[in-house]
């Protein structure tokens, strides 16, 4: 039996469409959470609007607008981060780094420490990190080396202090039948019920 889970989960894709996978995607996770006893907040990055940063004086002291100060009491409320996120020129959509940025400013997510080492502050959080791409998810990975997603585990999400970082890879999304799909659902619907 899995102990109840605080989890937030962002769909991270940006276009509202909801024949998306990603959608559906995080549907069943959050579905399957729900049922399983655990807390679930889900936002939709489709249905944010909010600034793009553009100096390093607005992300060090600038103040929130208020939604991402939403979005930053929903992460402090949870032990659990799951981000959905379709894979654009090997990395996360603009629009979702945006939103990283916004959310994981300095005085929130991170401070300066002796040596020059920044601490992260948002420890004891797991994260998994769903992944949607048009190509198979093996040359993604072994190929490519997961590039985009490393430097995202590593240089935003291990840099604020969250971890462990899991990842599920989806490739092949534009070509898929209509029982592997299900299969997928059925896997992602899995996670959701241990809250991973």
């Amino acid at each position: 039996m899995t102990m109840p889970r605080s989890i937030l989960l962002l769909d991270g894709h940006p276009d509202p469409d909801k024949s998306h996978l990603c959608h559906a995607l995080a549907d069943a996770y959050g579905q399957a959470a729900t049922a399983a006893g655990h807390t679930v907040r889900r936002i939709d990055l489709a249905g944010l609007d909010f600034p793009l940063l553009r100096s390093a004086a607005d992300f060090r002291e600038g103040e929130p607008p208020a939604t991402i100060a939403d979005v930053q009491a929903a992460l402090l409320a949870a032990d659990h981060l799951v981000i959905v996120f379709p894979l654009w020129l090997g990395g996360m959509p603009a629009l979702l780094r945006g939103l990283l940025e916004q959310t994981l400013r300095p005085a929130f997510a991170f401070e300066d420490a002796p040596g020059g080492w920044p601490k992260g502050k948002l420890k004891g959080r797991s994260v998994r990190l769903i992944v949607t791409m048009g190509m198979p998810a093996f040359a993604y990975r072994f190929f490519f080396l997961a590039h985009g997603v490393k430097m995202m585990e590593r240089n935003i999400l291990k840099f604020v202090g969250m971890g462990p970082v899991r990842k599920t890879y989806i490739g092949m999304v534009e070509e898929l039948k209509a029982d592997t799909s299900e299969k997928i659902l059925a896997k992602i619907a899995g996670l959701g019920r241990k809250g991973e």
